[in-house]
C-alpha cells in the first residue's frame, strides 16, 4: 500500500481558525490589519522564570505553511467546502511580519514573546501552530534548565524518546539541548539539529547473553573501552567487578539504573577506586527529575541520564501561552473577561539590569520604552513581508539559541536558581 505524502504544517491547526476565516472573508474583515501577541499570564506554579523555546521550529514551519491539493482535499472530506474559503486557502502565502524575543531568552508573566502583524485572514491561521510549538518546547526547556542548574556543571543526557510521542521526542531533545543538555539518545534530533547522540545498551542486551561477562565483551568489542557498561542487571557489586575485569581499569563509565542512587553511586565509586579504575565515571539514570538530581549533589556522580520527567515538563507539560489580538487597524483592542484580561496595543519590552549585569525588572509597555546603559531591548525582527530576516539552518538556529540562553541565565538574580516554589525572579512592570 502506497503512503500518502505528509500534509503541510498548515493542517496542524484547529478547525475554528478556518471557521473564523470563512466568516471574515464573507463580511470583508479578513483584510483588516491585525496584531496578535503571544504571552503567558503567569508562570507554571512556583517557577521562577520561563525559557522561550520552539521559535526556530515555528519559523521553519512557516516557510511551508501552504494549502496544496492534498490539504484542500482533506478539508473537503471534513465538510469544509465553502468555495470562497478554499480558493483563499489555495492561494495562501504569509506576507506579514513577525517579531519576538530571541529563542533561548527568558520570559516572565506578560512578556510579549512573539508578535504577528498581518491581515486577520493570515494571522489567525497561525495561532494553533504557534501555541502548540511554543507551549510544548518552552515547557521542556524550562524543566531542562532547572535540571541543568541542579546538576551544578555535571553533564545531563536527554533520553526520553520512549516516554512521549515520536515527534514530540525530537522537539523535546532540541529544547533540552537548547538549555544545556550535552547529548540525546534520539537519532532524528541528531540528524535534524546536529545534537550529539549517545547510547550503549539496555538490560535486555545483558539478559540476551549467557552471562554478564559475555555481554560486556560484546559491547567492548563494538564500542571500545571508553564505553559505558550497565552494571545492575543482577548484582551491582559483582557487575562492577566483572566490568573492570573484562574492560580493565580504563573503562569509560558504569551506569546505575536502580536502587537508592546516592548510596549505590557511593559504593560504586569506592569499589571502582579499589579496583584501580579511578578514572571510570559513574553515570546514573532511573526516573530522575530536578529534585532527584539536586539530592545527588554530594554523591560521587559524574553525569545524569534524564527521560520521563524532562519530556513531560517535570509536572508542567505546558506553560499556558496564549495568542491574543491586541490591535485592529491600528486601534488597541483587549479582552475584559474575568481572570483572562489582556492589555491592548502592540507591546515593547525591555529588561533592566543593575551595574553588575544582574536582571532587576522586565518592563512591558504599549508605548516606546526609554533604555539606559544596562538595559536590553528584548524584541527582535524575525520575519518581514513573509521572509525570514536572518535565514539559518536548523543547527545554526539551535546554536544561536544556546548561546543567548547562556547569556540570559547568567544575568538572573541568585534566587532564580532555587528549586523551591516562589515568585518570578524579577517583576514584570508596565512602562
Amino acid at each position: 500500500m502506497s503512503q500518502r505524502p505528509p500534509l503541510s504544517p498548515a493542517m496542524l491547526t484547529d478547525r475554528y481558525e478556518l471557521t473564523m476565516l470563512a466568516a471574515a472573508l464573507a463580511d470583508g474583515t479578513a483584510e483588516r490589519d491585525s496584531v496578535f501577541e503571544v504571552f503567558a499570564r503567569r508562570l507554571p506554579h512556583g517557577r521562577r522564570y520561563g525559557v522561550l523555546a520552539g521559535t526556530g521550529r515555528f519559523l521553519d514551519a512557516l516557510a511551508d505553511f501552504r494549502f496544496g491539493d492534498a490539504e484542500i482535499d482533506a478539508l473537503r472530506r471534513q465538510g469544509l467546502d465553502d468555495p470562497r474559503l478554499l480558493e483563499h486557502l489555495a492561494g495562501f502565502r504569509f506576507t506579514g511580519d513577525v517579531d519576538g524575543y530571541a529563542e533561548g531568552d527568558l520570559y516572565f508573566p506578560g512578556s510579549p514573546v512573539l508578535t504577528v502583524r498581518a491581515p486577520f485572514g493570515q494571522a489567525v491561521l497561525l495561532e494553533t501552530l504557534v501555541l502548540s510549538m511554543l507551549n510544548h518546547d518552552s515547557a521542556i526547556a524550562a524543566a531542562g534548565a532547572r535540571m541543568i542548574g541542579a546538576a551544578c556543571g555535571r553533564p545531563c543526557i536527554e533520553m526520553g524518546s520512549r516516554r512521549t510521542h515520536e515527534e514530540a521526542a525530537v522537539a523535546a531533545a532540541r529544547a533540552a539541548a537548547l538549555v544545556g543538555f550535552s547529548a540525546t539518545s534520539n537519532l532524528a534530533a541528531g540528524a535534524r539539529y546536529g545534537i550529539p547522540t549517545t547510547g550503549t545498551s539496555a538490560h535486555a542486551f545483558t539478559l540476551l547473553h549467557d552471562d554478564e561477562a559475555a555481554a560486556f565483551r560484546a559491547q567492548l568489542d563494538t564500542l571500545g573501552v571508553g564505553t559505558t557498561l550497565l552494571v545492575d542487571t543482577y548484582d551491582t557489586e559483582q557487575g562492577i567487578r566483572t566490568a573492570v575485569e573484562v574492560a580493565g581499569p580504563e573503562l569509560g563509565a558504569v551506569r546505575l539504573d536502580s536502587g537508592d542512587l546516592a548510596i549505590e553511586a557511593t559504593r560504586a565509586r569506592e569499589l571502582l577506586d579499589s579496583l584501580g579504575a579511578t578514572a571510570t565515571k559513574v553515570i546514573v539514570t532511573s526516573d530522575l527529575d530536578e529534585y532527584a538530581i539536586a539530592a545527588l549533589a554530594a554523591a560521587p556522580v559524574d553525569g545524569y541520564g534524564v527521560g520521563t520527567s524532562l519530556v513531560t515538563g517535570s509536572g508542567s507539560p505546558t506553560v499556558g501561552m496564549v495568542y491574543k489580538l491586541v490591535s485592529r487597524d491600528g486601534v488597541p483592542v483587549a479582552k475584559n473577561s474575568v481572570g483572562k484580561r489582556s492589555v491592548g496595543g502592540r507591546k515593547h519590552a525591555v529588561r533592566r539590569h543593575d551595574a553588575h549585569g544582574t536582571a532587576t525588572v522586565e518592563v512591558v509597555s504599549a508605548a516606546p520604552i526609554a533604555t539606559g546603559e544596562h538595559d536590553r531591548d528584548l524584541i527582535r525582527p524575525l520575519v518581514r513581508g513573509g521572509e525570514l530576516v536572518e535565514p539559518r539552518t536548523p543547527a545554526e538556529a539551535l546554536a544561536a539559541a544556546q548561546e543567548l540562553h547562556r547569556q540570559a541565565r547568567s544575568a538572573l538574580p541568585g534566587e532564580a536558581w532555587s528549586l523551591s516554589r516562589g515568585e518570578p525572579a524579577i517583576d514584570t512592570v508596565a512602562g
